[in-house]
């Protein structure tokens, strides 16, 4: 309906512009008409409904929407990709049925992506789009989900659907081919890279989750927010010095997967690599800055926590990297990343000494962990978690301007010592 809108529309004004505007250029014109008649799809609602053993998501959108549905384990989970797309529903959704928990937003440009995550293995029972009535103005994407043991849920999970026109039918779930890879990754092979000369040093920040992966979340804030803001404060004044090239992993609201952005430094030769992240935990009292190197040994229980939870990413966005090689692979890696963990241990240490003063510290800052975001065997990397933000006075300087560019200040004071001393 809206397309024919448009449609009449363009008509409309086609005619009157040979009348008024005989003399407008038609790539001007069209310009105009394509600003008044195009609007982003929106997603206005996402709800959950549970009968018996079935569990049925239901996803208002403003128009009718081309999706992809596919299936994941380990955890089990359920993917619908769709193109750009506007969120207007709550971030949180409450858990019913099969579905433990919800998460949307960008998965990459021009694409959005809802993760549903299930109890268990699952069957799509039947999936369809349902067009506008009286009652309800908006499209209706409809999934239904019944349970299904683990062998078939294994001969079901490479399938995908696509739905290209509104239908008020049913269709059964009917298995496809397997899904093209999203990303282009790193295979986990691994030659040292000659450095080329160069006058500055070139510096990779890297704010942590983003799009449908929004990290931790905090009374009134979300992770992937209170990071990017961050982090741009950081490139800024970086790159005020003029002493460095500054490069962000990502400039807006999208997911990248691990990999992608520890190959991102390396693509970039970079000389450091910092990853920023605000931490999540219960005990609400727990505050303060922390700085993370890389170890395969915890430095202690809370850290192996948070490692684990970091880790988690990529599941949490509804990427699938079980076929992937890990990144450190030969004894060539472990030889080069020796030297690599001792530079970001020396760069930790000069981090804590800058940052103290201007924010409080967690107790034990420095400590260890493996984090997959720290695994380039050449580039010195470190994972700061600013502070807390499931502690309200950590949250509340978290999302303050003034405390940002404090703090930043800091880091590029620990960012000019540390390149003296080397």
């Amino acid at each position: 309906m809206n397309k024919q809108r448009n449609i009449i529309i363009f008509i409309v004004l086609l005619v009157l512009n040979s009348v008024l505007s005989p003399a407008l250029p038609l790539s001007s014109f069209l310009s105009s008409v394509y600003a008044q008649t195009s609007s982003p799809l929106t997603a206005k609602s996402l709800r959950l409904g549970a009968i018996e053993e079935h569990t049925r998501v239901v996803v208002e959108f403003t128009e009718a929407v081309d999706y992809k549905l596919f299936t994941l384990s380990s955890p089990y989970r359920a993917v619908i990709d769709l193109p750009e797309t506007k969120w207007d529903i709550p971030d949180t959704i409450q858990d019913k049925g099969l579905v433990s928990g919800v998460r949307f937003g960008s998965f990459k440009p021009g694409q959005g992506r809802i993760v549903v995550d299930l109890r268990g293995p699952v069957n799509v029972h039947k999936h369809f789009l349902l067009p506008p009535t009286v009652a309800i103005k908006n499209h209706r994407l409809v999934i239904d989900f019944e349970p299904a043991t683990i062998a078939t849920f294994r001969q079901m999970k490479p399938a995908i659907s696509q739905t290209q026109t509104a239908s008020i039918s049913a269709p059964d779930f009917q298995p496809t081919p397997t899904p093209q890879p999203q990303f282009s990754l790193p295979t986990g092979e691994f030659t040292p890279k000659p450095r080329p000369r160069k006058t500055r040093k070139i510096i990779v920040i890297d704010p942590g989750h983003g799009g449908v992966d929004p990290g931790a979340l905090g009374t009134r804030s979300r992770e992937k927010d209170i990071v990017l803001a961050f982090s741009k404060e950081l490139v800024r004044q970086l790159k005020a010095t003029r002493r460095y090239d500054v490069y962000l992993t990502r400039s807006s609201d999208i997911y990248i997967p691990l990999r992608q952005r520890v190959q991102i430094a390396r693509n970039r030769n970079a000389d450091l690599f910092i990853s920023i992240h605000a931490d999540a935990i219960k005990k609400k009292n727990i505050r303060g800055l922390s700085v993370y190197t890389l170890s395969e040994k915890a430095s202690d229980r809370e850290a192996a926590a948070l490692a684990k939870k970091e880790n988690q990413s990529d599941i949490i966005a509804g990427v699938d990297f079980g076929d992937q090689l890990p990144e450190v692979t030969n004894i060539l890696i472990d030889l080069a990343q020796r030297d690599t963990k001792n530079a970001s241990v020396k760069f930790a240490e000069s981090l804590i000494s800058s940052a103290r003063g201007k924010t409080l510290l967690l107790d034990r800052t420095h400590r260890f962990a493996g984090f997959r975001v720290l695994k380039a065997p050449d580039v010195p990397s470190v994972l700061v978690e600013l502070g807390f933000i499931t502690n309200r006075t950590d949250e509340k300087q978290l999302s303050s301007s003034k405390w940002r560019r404090r703090v930043a200040t800091g880091m590029v004071e620990a960012i000019d010592n540390y390149f003296r001393l080397k």
